[in-house]
Protein backbone atom coordinates (compact mmCIF):
# COMPACT_ATOMS: atom_id res chain seq x y z
CA UNK A 1 0.00 0.00 0.00
CA UNK A 2 1.62 3.52 -1.26
CA UNK A 3 1.77 5.73 1.81
CA UNK A 4 0.83 9.32 1.02
CA UNK A 5 3.69 11.06 3.33
CA UNK A 6 2.55 14.53 1.93
CA UNK A 7 -0.88 13.83 3.95
CA UNK A 8 0.55 12.83 6.94
CA UNK A 9 3.27 15.15 7.62
CA UNK A 10 2.48 18.05 4.47
CA UNK A 11 5.30 20.39 3.07
CA UNK A 12 7.49 19.94 6.36
CA UNK A 13 11.14 20.86 6.25
CA UNK A 14 13.45 17.72 5.49
CA UNK A 15 15.78 18.14 8.39
CA UNK A 16 12.86 18.87 10.87
CA UNK A 17 11.36 15.53 9.26
CA UNK A 18 14.78 13.88 9.87
CA UNK A 19 14.65 14.76 13.48
CA UNK A 20 10.31 12.95 13.92
CA UNK A 21 12.18 9.80 12.22
CA UNK A 22 15.12 10.09 14.57
CA UNK A 23 12.58 10.32 17.77
CA UNK A 24 14.05 13.02 18.99
CA UNK A 25 11.10 14.99 19.98
CA UNK A 26 8.76 11.65 21.05
CA UNK A 27 8.92 14.03 24.68
CA UNK A 28 7.80 16.92 23.48
CA UNK A 29 4.10 18.49 23.96
CA UNK A 30 4.11 22.11 23.29
CA UNK A 31 5.40 23.27 20.10
CA UNK A 32 6.34 26.89 18.92
CA UNK A 33 6.81 27.91 15.72
CA UNK A 34 8.95 30.72 15.93
CA UNK A 35 8.13 32.64 12.16
CA UNK A 36 5.94 30.02 11.04
CA UNK A 37 4.32 31.51 7.76
CA UNK A 38 1.81 29.56 6.56
CA UNK A 39 2.51 26.64 8.91
CA UNK A 40 4.50 24.45 6.62
CA UNK A 41 6.32 22.94 9.64
CA UNK A 42 3.50 22.58 12.70
CA UNK A 43 0.83 20.54 10.00
CA UNK A 44 2.49 17.46 11.61
CA UNK A 45 1.58 18.23 15.29
CA UNK A 46 -1.53 20.14 14.64
CA UNK A 47 -2.68 17.11 13.24
CA UNK A 48 -1.44 15.01 15.75
CA UNK A 49 -2.73 16.91 19.30
CA UNK A 50 0.08 18.53 19.99
CA UNK A 51 0.01 21.92 21.65
CA UNK A 52 1.22 24.37 19.01
CA UNK A 53 1.72 28.19 19.03
CA UNK A 54 3.25 29.99 16.24
CA UNK A 55 3.75 33.68 15.40
CA UNK A 56 4.60 35.92 11.82
CA UNK A 57 5.15 39.01 11.32
CA UNK A 58 2.83 38.62 8.56
CA UNK A 59 -0.64 38.94 9.21
CA UNK A 60 -1.99 37.03 6.19
CA UNK A 61 0.13 34.17 7.29
CA UNK A 62 -1.05 34.14 10.80
CA UNK A 63 -4.91 34.10 8.96
CA UNK A 64 -3.38 31.03 6.83
CA UNK A 65 -2.76 29.04 9.75
CA UNK A 66 -5.64 29.81 11.97
CA UNK A 67 -7.76 28.46 8.64
CA UNK A 68 -5.57 25.55 8.67
CA UNK A 69 -6.14 24.93 12.23
CA UNK A 70 -10.17 25.36 11.53
CA UNK A 71 -9.69 22.50 8.59
CA UNK A 72 -7.63 19.96 10.84
CA UNK A 73 -10.68 20.68 13.53
CA UNK A 74 -8.49 22.68 15.75
CA UNK A 75 -10.51 25.78 16.38
CA UNK A 76 -9.77 25.74 19.75
CA UNK A 77 -6.75 26.26 18.89
CA UNK A 78 -6.85 29.16 16.57
CA UNK A 79 -5.82 32.05 19.24
CA UNK A 80 -2.19 30.32 19.54
CA UNK A 81 -1.15 31.79 16.03
CA UNK A 82 -0.30 35.61 16.84
CA UNK A 83 1.28 38.09 14.89
CA UNK A 84 4.21 39.31 16.69
CA UNK A 85 7.89 39.78 16.37
CA UNK A 86 10.40 36.86 16.96
CA UNK A 87 12.56 39.24 19.73
CA UNK A 88 9.74 39.53 21.29
CA UNK A 89 7.33 36.75 22.20
CA UNK A 90 4.53 36.74 24.15
CA UNK A 91 4.97 33.80 25.88
CA UNK A 92 6.06 32.66 29.32
CA UNK A 93 9.48 31.77 30.26
CA UNK A 94 10.04 28.25 29.96
CA UNK A 95 6.68 27.58 28.47
CA UNK A 96 7.81 25.14 25.22
CA UNK A 97 9.22 21.96 24.74
CA UNK A 98 10.32 22.82 21.02
CA UNK A 99 10.96 25.58 19.50
CA UNK A 100 11.41 25.83 15.41
CA UNK A 101 13.34 28.63 13.87
CA UNK A 102 13.30 27.71 9.90
CA UNK A 103 14.76 30.15 7.71
CA UNK A 104 13.80 33.04 9.87
CA UNK A 105 17.22 34.02 11.88
CA UNK A 106 19.24 34.87 8.66
CA UNK A 107 16.86 37.95 8.20
CA UNK A 108 18.42 39.76 11.05
CA UNK A 109 18.79 43.53 10.80
CA UNK A 110 22.31 42.97 12.38
CA UNK A 111 24.29 41.09 14.88
CA UNK A 112 22.30 42.59 17.82
CA UNK A 113 18.90 42.10 16.36
CA UNK A 114 20.14 37.90 15.40
CA UNK A 115 20.98 37.89 19.43
CA UNK A 116 17.51 39.18 20.72
CA UNK A 117 16.01 36.68 18.77
CA UNK A 118 17.93 33.81 19.54
CA UNK A 119 17.57 35.14 23.25
CA UNK A 120 13.89 35.30 22.90
CA UNK A 121 13.70 31.67 21.39
CA UNK A 122 15.78 30.51 24.32
CA UNK A 123 13.92 32.24 26.63
CA UNK A 124 10.72 30.32 25.91
CA UNK A 125 12.04 26.94 25.96
CA UNK A 126 12.06 24.59 28.94
CA UNK A 127 14.30 23.16 30.78
CA UNK A 128 15.57 19.87 28.65
CA UNK A 129 14.00 21.63 25.74
CA UNK A 130 14.97 21.53 21.98
CA UNK A 131 15.70 24.33 19.41
CA UNK A 132 15.54 23.50 15.49
CA UNK A 133 17.00 26.09 13.74
CA UNK A 134 17.76 26.35 9.82
CA UNK A 135 19.60 29.46 8.99
CA UNK A 136 21.72 30.89 6.26
CA UNK A 137 25.60 30.86 6.72
CA UNK A 138 28.57 31.33 5.30
CA UNK A 139 29.99 27.40 5.44
CA UNK A 140 31.75 26.41 2.32
CA UNK A 141 31.27 29.64 0.23
CA UNK A 142 32.87 32.21 2.52
CA UNK A 143 35.16 32.86 -0.73
CA UNK A 144 32.26 34.24 -2.88
CA UNK A 145 30.35 36.75 -0.57
CA UNK A 146 30.34 40.44 -0.47
CA UNK A 147 30.51 41.67 2.97
CA UNK A 148 28.36 44.80 3.00
CA UNK A 149 28.31 45.23 7.32
CA UNK A 150 26.14 44.30 10.44
CA UNK A 151 26.76 40.47 10.09
CA UNK A 152 24.92 40.82 6.81
CA UNK A 153 26.45 39.43 3.24
CA UNK A 154 25.34 39.56 -0.32
CA UNK A 155 25.17 35.96 -1.54
CA UNK A 156 26.33 34.48 -5.07
CA UNK A 157 22.69 34.08 -6.01
CA UNK A 158 22.19 37.74 -5.37
CA UNK A 159 20.32 38.17 -2.20
CA UNK A 160 21.56 40.07 1.15
CA UNK A 161 21.20 37.86 4.49
CA UNK A 162 22.61 37.57 8.21
CA UNK A 163 25.45 34.99 7.73
CA UNK A 164 26.80 32.38 10.61
CA UNK A 165 29.62 30.37 10.68
CA UNK A 166 30.42 26.98 12.23
CA UNK A 167 32.73 28.62 14.98
CA UNK A 168 29.95 31.10 15.98
CA UNK A 169 27.28 28.78 16.25
CA UNK A 170 29.40 26.77 18.86
CA UNK A 171 30.39 29.49 20.43
CA UNK A 172 26.68 30.49 20.89
CA UNK A 173 26.15 26.93 22.23
CA UNK A 174 28.52 26.83 24.52
CA UNK A 175 27.46 30.44 25.58
CA UNK A 176 23.57 29.38 26.22
CA UNK A 177 24.67 26.46 28.06
CA UNK A 178 23.16 24.15 25.77
CA UNK A 179 24.22 20.66 23.81
CA UNK A 180 24.22 20.07 20.35
CA UNK A 181 22.36 17.12 20.05
CA UNK A 182 23.47 16.51 15.67
CA UNK A 183 26.09 17.86 14.35
CA UNK A 184 26.31 20.87 12.73
CA UNK A 185 25.10 19.91 8.92
CA UNK A 186 25.01 22.44 6.14
CA UNK A 187 23.84 22.11 2.84
CA UNK A 188 25.37 23.92 -0.20
CA UNK A 189 22.70 24.88 -2.54
CA UNK A 190 24.80 24.96 -6.77
CA UNK A 191 27.72 27.63 -4.67
CA UNK A 192 24.74 29.70 -4.63
CA UNK A 193 24.03 29.84 -0.90
CA UNK A 194 24.05 27.37 2.16
CA UNK A 195 21.59 26.25 4.81
CA UNK A 196 23.03 25.20 7.95
CA UNK A 197 20.82 23.09 10.63
CA UNK A 198 21.83 23.73 14.17
CA UNK A 199 19.93 21.28 16.47
CA UNK A 200 20.59 22.36 20.21
CA UNK A 201 19.10 21.20 23.68
CA UNK A 202 18.61 23.78 26.56
CA UNK A 203 21.01 21.80 29.81
CA UNK A 204 18.50 21.73 32.95
CA UNK A 205 18.94 24.80 35.50
CA UNK A 206 20.07 27.49 32.88
CA UNK A 207 19.25 30.48 33.57
CA UNK A 208 18.25 32.43 30.50
CA UNK A 209 18.21 36.14 32.50
CA UNK A 210 22.27 36.25 33.60
CA UNK A 211 23.52 35.38 29.63
CA UNK A 212 24.99 36.95 27.65
CA UNK A 213 25.65 36.91 24.18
Amino acid sequence: METNFRELYGDIDIYLFDQLLKGTYSGCNSILDAGCGTGRNIFYFMKNDFDVYGVDLNPDSIKYVQQLADRLGKEAARDNFIQAPVEELPFDDEKFDLVISSAVLHFAKNLEHFHSMLYSMWRVLKNDGFLFCRLASDIGIESSLRFVGNGRYILPDGSERFLVNQEMLLRLTKKLNGTLHEPIKTTNVQNLRCMTTWCIQKTPNTNCKHIEI
